[in-house]
């Protein structure tokens, strides 16, 4: 595989250094965002044309690929940037795009490219682990529309979502991959339910229940019981993203750690003078680099039309991105010492964000349960 980039690329690459820098201030990074922050970066990330990255010219977008969703996710990973951006415009935009007929589209993405409107999937139940597919929540017809009964689980950035695109079934058994549909709901609709609440890397999501939810029939998004393969494809770009998030984080915790070695003095000399230590960071350093390596193999494999390597590239970063996040994010605050636990360091920060990333969207042993799987077939 060819990881070179083009210029297209680096400038791509820089205009959002430049955003970071002037939105997530260093000593700010990893706090919550207040609302007026929050809409003030999805004003300026939308003038930028990051959310509308992936999407048609028709609908506002750049029509760009992987690559560059996963080019954006590096950087706001290094700045601990929007986390809207994989929830709303990689995830959510993927099943718009991939079950939406145009006139759904039209009715839904420009809004999400403007920054006016944002979506939420919500895929994963209670009791269901990381298996979506297992889903209890139901659709029925009645008369022209249907009514929707549920509840979901950990909808990332949920309590701020417009529009929920909910995966329900509308067919067949509890774990069945056939008989699984999306629906396109309001938040504000009667019958919806949203509980809010911070995750451990101050950010958010959402418990969101469904109480005989009367839908219009237009708001079925696909064929009827066909939308396992669309989601599986959404929650594999996501993961993507995830895992190049994940990079743009331990390259700012290699950052930070090498600067406080050569900072840092014990016995009148810097920290960085000792082997053991210098051994440390170069083991940062060599997981830095077998993440950009799968996020990049992850991402090349999302524009493939193979579905096979496609599953089995991001499941396999997924797993490193998992393992090394949480490894690389203790041995940061290790070598910070006793400040590396204060709040006020930013490698506790760092830390969080890469264990968040870890359980998100299937964790280690979820991953590598499907690599298996998938070998076997």
């Amino acid at each position: 595989m060819d990881f070179s980039f083009n210029d297209d690329h680096l400038a791509l690459r820089e205009a959002v250094q430049r955003f970071c820098v002037g939105e997530y201030p260093a000593e700010q990074r990893g706090n919550a965002a207040t609302p007026a922050q929050a809409q003030r970066r999805r004003a300026a990330m939308a003038e930028l044309g990051l959310l509308g990255l992936p999407f048609s010219a028709d609908v506002g977008g750049s029509e760009q690929g992987a690559v560059e969703v996963m080019l954006v996710s590096q950087e706001l990973g290094n700045a601990l940037g929007d986390g809207a951006f994989v929830a709303s415009t990689v995830m959510a935009g993927q099943v718009l795009t991939r079950l939406g007929s145009v006139a759904q589209q039209k009715q839904w993405l420009p809004g999400l490219v403007s920054g006016h409107k944002q979506m939420a999937v919500a895929v994963y139940e209670a009791g269901a682990r990381y298996d979506w597919q297992r889903t209890e929540t139901r659709a029925t017809p009645s008369g022209a529309g249907w009514v929707l009964h549920g509840h979901k689980t950990l909808v990332l950035q949920g309590d701020s979502a417009d529009v929920l695109l909910v995966v329900a079934r509308t067919a067949a058994g509890v774990a069945d991959r056939a008989g699984l549909s999306v629906f396109a709901v309001d938040a504000s609709t009667p019958g919806v339910t949203v509980q809010g609440f911070d995750t451990l890397d101050n950010r958010r999501a959402a418990h969101v229940t469904f109480k005989d939810v009367q839908l219009d029939a237009d708001r079925l998004l696909g064929p009827q019981g066909q939308a396992a393969a669309a989601v599986e494809a959404a929650l594999d770009a996501a993961t993507a993203a995830l895992c190049a998030e994940a990079v743009g984080a331990v390259d700012a915790l290699l950052t930070h750690t090498a600067e406080h070695l050569r900072t840092r003095k014990q016995f009148g000399v810097p920290l960085a003078k000792f082997q053991v230590l210098q051994h440390r960071v170069a083991d940062i350093a060599i997981g830095l680099e077998q993440l950009k390596s799968m996020a990049c193999a992850a991402a090349m494999a999302m524009q493939a039309d193979d579905l096979f390597q496609r599953s089995r590239l991001v499941s396999a970063a997924k797993v490193l991105a998992s393992q090394k996040g949480r490894e690389i994010g203790l041995a940061a605050i290790q070598l910070h010492g006793a400040m590396g636990m204060t709040d006020e360091c930013r490698v506790g920060h760092y830390a969080k964000r890469l264990m968040v990333i870890g359980q998100s969207l299937g964790d280690a042993a979820w991953h590598l349960k499907r690599l298996r799987a998938l070998h076997q077939v």
